[in-house]
């Protein structure tokens, strides 16, 4: 049984669940609610937008020679035209004395999760969320320094800032066109504030919305299999 199926089943039959897929989709988790262990925990949209735990952490910066052959590659396969944009992730070392579950409970992050002893997940960004009938994804691009002298005027007049959110928005406007009609941008380049333990940042977001056909929830696994990877995290591979 794919996930898709046993998405559409739990969806169709609006029964509460957890679910967790591997980038490349074959790995997954489904768990009714109602049955999810203790060892896996999550928390979305908490109110605050801050976090307290850097530093409590040590991290192994990736080096420089690394990277700069990393991004090489990206360049010419931008030049070659197979993506036009692309996040560049590497792993990284981090040293802490606290527990994955002392992490966890530490960060005020606004979405965050703990699954089993394996690893712990924090991100001020959703992916999507459904009310009724209607879609929406909020991708975050563009970030700045708060206490910068007249932060958020030079965050939102920045030429490269703008044509990164702008590339961004038209990526995930052409995403959900893939599984709802009628695609709408409410609210173009706001801006948030996320409060680190030592600094505070101004970041842009964009909130984007569609309209679902009637009982999409017979659907959702489709749904949701579509729209990934986000395009948001990944850009266009």
């Amino acid at each position: 049984m794919s996930f898709t199926h046993e998405i559409n089943t739990f969806s169709s039959k609006k029964k509460p669940f957890f679910f967790i897929i591997s980038y490349d989709m074959t790995e997954y988790e489904i768990t009714p609610l109602n049955t999810l262990p203790n060892n896996i925990q999550y928390t979305f949209n908490q109110d605050k937008h801050q976090t307290q735990i850097s530093n409590k952490l040590a991290f192994e910066a990736i080096d420089f020679k690394v990277y700069e052959k990393q991004f090489q590659k990206i360049q010419n396969q931008i030049k070659e035209g197979n993506t036009y944009l692309l996040n560049l992730t590497s792993q990284t070392k981090r040293k802490s004395t606290l527990s994955l579950q002392e992490l966890y409970k530490k960060s005020n992050s606004p979405n965050k999760l703990l699954y089993k002893n394996k690893f712990v997940a924090f991100s001020p960004e959703k992916f999507i969320n459904i009310n009724n009938n209607t879609i929406s994804t909020y991708p975050m691009k563009g970030t700045i320094n708060a206490d910068i002298k007249n932060a958020r005027s030079l965050l939102l007049n920045d030429t490269k800032e703008l044509a990164e959110h702008t590339m961004i928005v038209d990526l995930l406007r052409n995403d959900l066109s893939m599984v709802a009609t009628n695609i709408k941008v409410p609210k173009f380049r706001y801006i948030e504030q996320l409060n680190t333990s030592n600094k505070n940042l101004l970041q842009t977001s964009s909130k984007i919305q569609g309209e679902l056909k009637q009982n999409w929830q017979n659907n959702l696994g489709e749904i949701i299999s579509t729209l990934l990877p986000a395009g948001s995290t990944t850009g266009t591979p």
